[in-house]
């Protein structure tokens, strides 16, 4: 059937474009979800987590479980090691991906990769966020400066040893500023935490 050729090739195009691409992109475009199922069954598709699919010849990208993420979940910001890993201010790999959503949410069901959710409100989700673009899908994260905050005020969930030394390395890699920390420290409310530290790096507030 014509129709079938025609839905095949706008769905094959449509995920070359946005490199993963959701069931809910078919029902935009008026194409039954089965085709979907139809086109992974013959290989033309790739289903590489519950309800996101690339073409098989995409070359899966470092952050290619962070980019099923944002795609499946646009109000997660990625946050805490996750964060410190984009930045490239840990060595660490972290072994499950850290999202903040808003305050009341409930975590995302998702195969794969493990999440682990925390729930931030008010300004501490707002603040700091940034997009950094991965094979034509937005990352929302948070920037240097609002993510060392997150992580002294998580301290508990993550190591102070963690909080501490993207703390060093933020400065000495010149990623953020002495201000910059200041700010975000009171947006998490974690100024008297961070305040030591700052100091004995020659920065107090």
């Amino acid at each position: 059937m014509p129709t079938d050729n025609t839905h095949t090739q706008r769905v094959l195009a449509l995920a070359a474009q946005r490199g993963l691409l959701r069931a809910s992109h078919l029902q935009e475009l008026g194409i039954a979800r089965v085709v979907l199922s139809r086109l992974t069954a013959s290989g033309l598709l790739e289903r590489v987590g519950r309800g996101v699919y690339r073409l098989p010849d995409a070359q899966g990208c470092e952050h290619e479980s962070l980019a099923t993420i944002a795609v499946k979940v646009p109000q997660a910001v990625f946050c805490l090691l996750t964060a410190l890993q984009l930045h490239e201010l840990t060595t660490q790999l972290p072994r499950q991906v850290w999202i903040a959503m808003p305050q009341g949410s409930h975590p995302p069901k998702m195969d794969y990769p493990p999440v682990k959710m925390v729930q931030f409100s008010g300004e501490a989700y707002a603040a700091g966020v940034e997009v950094v673009q991965v094979d034509q899908v937005a990352l929302r994260v948070y920037g240097v400066a609002k993510t060392v905050a997150d992580c002294f005020k998580h301290r508990n969930k993550i190591g102070l040893d963690v909080a501490i030394e993207a703390l060093k390395d933020a400065l000495a890699q010149k990623k953020a500023t002495a201000d910059e920390l200041w700010r975000f420290a009171k947006i998490c409310r974690v100024a008297n935490v961070m305040r030591p530290y700052l100091e004995a790096l020659g920065h107090g507030g």
